[in-house]
């Protein structure tokens, strides 16, 4: 990285740096777009209003449940549309903080969860769930206090899962597992090969708490569904992102950038680095774009 914080290549002799004309920014949040006081910085939002004036299709693509979305509510715009639970649910938040509208679910069916659950009991013993539905998270009365908000209700993963639960209705959009000995890289590593292609397995917490999807289920592969739905290709796409639960949609994208902060997996998929998300680093990304767009 320059000395100005401007962005670098990462990954010489991959792809091509940023396009001039993207249709598509797609950013995560949490250690990202966001500060780490969860604060979205003056420069960003001038940053993110200017792509969208110029035409430029912003998605926040996130691990957060729709719930925690009030932070950038206000910054979206155009088509009002946030993926959220790491590809799991689509929302639209058009109506502004504390409302939300889930606009495509791709839920964790509750018999594969039952047996994500009963494989890694066995392969890491110790293990607390939770368990994200539509409606807000359940979990174990062992699983720590991770979160800014109690638990709507507090029992085993087996009976937050039955079929007669209180809210077995609503679909499953992750689960969550946490260890409290294991570092977390190595309890990626032990859960990923126990639990096979029955479900997706990735983390963005500093800690050992890992984000199990249905298998199909990434932010890349519901960014990839939404960028469908609008016809743009992953050439005209550029990403940002920060942790493992990013690296698809990393390699995914046409240009991509690590943060400056990024976990070192993170840095072996993108095409670029630029600054922290404490140093704006993409809205510095976002002002190189639309500069060399007027230049163009």
């Amino acid at each position: 990285m320059r000395d100005d914080g401007a962005v670098t290549s990462s990954t010489p002799g991959t792809r091509l740096p940023a396009p001039s004309a993207p249709r598509l920014i797609a950013t995560d949040l949490d250690g990202t777009l966001l500060r780490d006081d969860k604060t979205v910085s003056p420069r960003t939002v001038a940053a993110l209003a200017a792509a969208e004036e110029a035409g430029i299709e912003v998605f926040f693509v996130t691990g957060r449940p729709a719930r925690w979305m009030d932070v950038v509510s206000a910054h979206v715009h155009g088509h009002g549309l946030a993926i959220c639970g790491n590809g799991a649910a689509v929302v639209d938040l058009h109506e502004g903080p504390g409302k939300y509208r889930f606009a495509k679910i791709r839920d964790l069916a509750v018999p594969d969860t039952l047996e994500v659950v009963r494989v890694l009991r066995a392969a890491a013993p110790g293990t607390a769930f939770a368990v994200e539905r539509t409606g807000g998270l359940h979990h174990e009365p062992t699983y720590p206090p991770l979160h800014v908000e109690p638990g709507e209700s507090v029992a085993p993963a087996e009976k937050l899962l039955a079929g007669d639960s209180d809210v077995a209705d609503q679909p499953v959009l992750k689960l969550l597992a946490y260890h409290p000995d294991l570092a977390p890289d190595a309890f990626l590593a032990l859960a990923r090969t126990a639990v096979g292609d029955l479900a997706a397995v990735t983390r963005s917490s500093p800690s050992a708490l890992l984000e199990i999807s249905a298998r199909t289920v990434s932010k890349a592969s519901t960014l990839e569904l939404c960028c469908r739905e609008r016809g743009i290709s992953p050439a005209e796409v550029v990403a940002f992102g920060d942790m493992p639960n990013d690296m698809e949609m990393l390699a995914w994208a046409g240009t991509s950038y690590a943060m400056g902060n990024a976990h070192p997996d993170v840095l072996t998929v993108a095409t670029g680095v630029t600054a922290t998300n404490n140093e704006d680093g993409v809205a510095r990304v976002i002002e190189e774009l639309l500069a060399a767009r007027a230049t163009a």
